[in-house]
């Protein structure tokens, strides 16, 4: 028996519009949440256009034509716009009655390209019993016929598989919440025999370590200790026959082990280092579940993931801004800092599940909105963009001018320390040489 994708009636309308508009072909991607039981999906995000296609007003003719990398690097982008809980689930084509025998040729390959990237990307590992099934729906811009089938993106050889389709009014309007801020203080060396002391590279080593440790964390929901199979709204209240958006929030505090317990061995190594870099501060989180009797354990798989997703993504975009600012091969090594972009949050018609995205200090809300329009095609008003943590001020501090020729050699390669220093909320990041070389220890358990 195939699966079920329960879809918001929004998605339909959106999809129909896009069919009478697009010719001859469209495609886009399908957000939304999978649980074992059913599947999700409360969005549909059309491909923007690429810039010469905005200028000449043309579409390809042929599905031969379609820019796997455009997708996937769009889907990349969305990926970073959703909080804990949501991901792209599926991909659609929306093709004239011509060009619809070859859809699903190119639904496959889309489907595993667009996997491969996001995957790349992740510092968390899917689950055992997660479910990997993708959707690939195809729709005929002629007779608005649709046609939903998965593939197992866990399997290369895998075949297409028949899913059911049904549309449902209000499905996200009255969605759960799980809202936390965590307290990051990550200290990771950049060891001297680091080629380049690639930063970008380190930062994520480091994050992959810290990432376990927020995976062994414990959750407490309101306070308390829940068991991962008991419900999530177990001992409360559940809104019930409200077709109107509202949010049910669940408060978490997140409490993560200092140590390992006594039946862990450590052992300490010594490394040489040229310098670190150092995350420190709090990150405002959110997560998401759809409420058909969720577990505990749905919901705290997704709030971690958002946790691990959203310094990563931040580290990322910070990399990706001093590249296009400052070159890849940056020449002077001072002491700066660096804010990182803040987290804000947008809410969409209908559902109570809100869009996220993040934004630098120098940042106009115009060029948010333009972004939301650009990625999800979602207009958004100035007064409903919601910043989750407050701007402050950067610190920088420069290497002093009157050092001698013989401290100048002391000074290492490219070294950068990143410092995540909050104040009501923000992170900020730092950047620093440093003289000669210093002693990181680091522990590790066998």
């Amino acid at each position: 028996m195939g699966r079920t994708y329960f879809v918001e009636e929004a998605v339909g309308q959106y999809l129909s519009d896009l069919s009478t508009k697009l010719k001859p072909y469209v495609t886009g991607l399908l957000i939304g949440q999978c649980s074992l039981q059913r599947d999700y999906v409360i969005w549909a995000v059309r491909t923007p256009p690429k810039e010469e296609q905005k200028e000449d007003n043309i579409s390809p003719s042929k599905l031969a034509s379609i820019d796997d990398e455009w997708i996937t690097t769009h889907a990349s982008q969305v990926a970073q716009m959703l909080p804990g809980g949501l991901l792209v689930l599926g991909v659609f084509i929306i093709a004239t009655p011509e060009l619809s025998k070859d859809s699903q040729n190119a639904l496959r390959k889309l489907i595993f390209s667009v996997e491969k990237s996001l995957t790349k990307r992740r510092l968390w590992k899917p689950a055992e019993e997660e479910v990997s099934d993708r959707a690939a729906l195809q729709m005929c811009s002629a007779t608005k016929k649709v046609v939903c089938r998965t593939y197992d993106v866990q399997d290369p050889k895998s075949s297409a598989k028949p899913a059911d389709w049904k549309y449902q009014s209000a499905l996200s309007a009255s969605w759960l919440a799980l809202d936390c801020t965590v307290n990051v203080n990550i200290h990771i060396p950049l060891l001297a025999t680091s080629p380049n002391h690639d930063l970008e590279k380190n930062t994520k080593n480091g994050l992959n370590r810290w990432s376990k440790q927020i995976e062994d964390s414990v959750f407490l929901i309101n306070g308390h200790v829940k068991d991962d199979d008991t419900e999530l709204l177990e001992g409360q209240k559940k809104l019930r026959g409200n077709t109107q958006s509202s949010t049910q929030f669940s408060d978490v505090k997140v409490l993560t082990q200092l140590s390992q317990g006594s039946s862990h061995r450590s052992t300490a190594t010594v490394q040489v280092c040229s310098g670190s870099i150092n995350l420190k501060g709090a990150v405002k989180c959110r997560a998401y579940v759809h409420n058909n009797k969720p577990k505990v354990k749905e919901a705290i798989q997704a709030l971690k993931r958002d946790i691990i997703n959203t310094l990563s993504d931040r580290c990322e975009i910070l990399f990706e801004d001093l590249i296009i600012n400052e070159g890849p091969h940056k020449k002077n090594f001072e002491r700066e800092y660096h804010v990182l972009p803040q987290r804000l949050f947008v809410p969409v018609a209908g559902s109570s599940v809100m869009l996220s995205d993040y934004k630098f200090g120098d940042e106009a809300t115009g060029e948010i909105q333009e972004r939301f329009v650009e990625m999800l095609d979602q207009s958004v008003e100035a007064e409903d963009i919601h910043i989750a943590e407050e701007i402050n001020t950067v610190d920088i501090c420069p290497v002093t001018d009157n050092m001698d020729d013989t401290q100048q050699k002391q000074l290492t390669k490219a070294t950068l320390l990143l410092k995540l220093q909050q104040n009501m909320g923000v992170v900020i990041a730092a950047a620093v040489a440093v003289f000669a070389s210093i002693f990181s220890f680091n522990y590790f358990s066998d």
